[in-house]
Order: structure tokens, then C-alpha cells, then sequence
């Protein structure tokens, strides 16, 4: 076996080849395509992130459901509820992914809140950082 060989996803291997949908969808009647693992299970994450409970037809537990902290009372203790909550549902819906930081920070006073994940791919070990702001 060699040493500090590169791990590639098995569908990684062929570049033209798309391995996903990309974020947003903005050219119209056509999705844009991503060709590596990496953009793909980033794209996945955010819309996993911002899709409520019960919005995916035939998985009604699939999402993060981020959008409705929008218009609640947010306090200083909502981000430290909220991550043990999205760090289990990641483990679950996304077993490939390990997290290596998930920070929430509400600011009640500006009614915004900040979400950064750092995670990891168990096969590749790449490393890649996500951030969303909700105002």
C-alpha cells in the first residue's frame, strides 16, 4: 500500500461526468451541474440546511428547517440548542461527513442569526467550511 496516496471518490474519476446539482438554480429550464464530490455534498448541506421538516415529499423528516429560527424570539442560549440538534441530524442524513466545528450565534438584538460548519469527508479527508446568515 502506498503511503499518503490520494483517496478519490469512485465517482470522482471521471471528470466530465456530473456527480450532482448545484446551488442556486439560476440558469433557466437547466440545472447547473458539479463534477466533484466535494461541491456536490457541499450543495447537499445547504439545501439539506435550508429545507424545513416536511417539505420533502415522501421523507417528511429530511431538513434542518433553519428558516423558521427567522421569526422566533432568539436568545443567547438558541444557537447552543440548535447545534446538538444539527449535529445529530448531519450524522444522520450525512454519514460520510465528519463535523469538525458547527458554531450558531444568535444576535437578539438584530434579530440575525450566523451558522459556520467546518467538516470534513470520511473518504477523501477534504476539508471544507460552510456559512450562512439568516436576517
Amino acid at each position: 500500500m502506498a503511503f499518503g496516496a490520494r483517496k478519490i471518490f469512485p465517482i470522482d474519476t471521471k471528470p466530465r461526468v456530473a456527480v450532482g446539482v448545484g446551488l442556486p438554480f439560476s440558469t433557466p429550464g437547466v440545472f447547473r451541474s458539479t463534477y466533484t464530490t466535494q461541491s456536490a455534498i457541499k450543495n447537499n448541506l445547504i439545501n439539506f440546511l435550508l429545507t424545513g421538516a416536511g417539505e420533502r415529499y415522501l421523507n417528511p423528516t429530511f431538513g434542518a428547517g433553519l428558516q423558521s429560527y427567522i421569526f422566533e424570539q432568539l436568545s443567547l442560549n438558541t444557537g447552543a440548542a440548535l447545534e446538538q440538534d444539527i449535529q445529530s441530524m448531519l450524522s444522520l442524513y450525512f454519514p460520510s461527513v465528519i463535523i469538525q466545528d458547527l458554531t450558531i450565534t444568535a444576535e437578539p438584538d438584530s434579530n440575525q442569526m450566523n451558522m459556520s460548519l467546518t467538516y470534513s469527508i470520511k473518504d477523501t479527508g477534504t476539508t471544507d467550511n460552510l456559512q450562512l446568515a439568516f436576517n
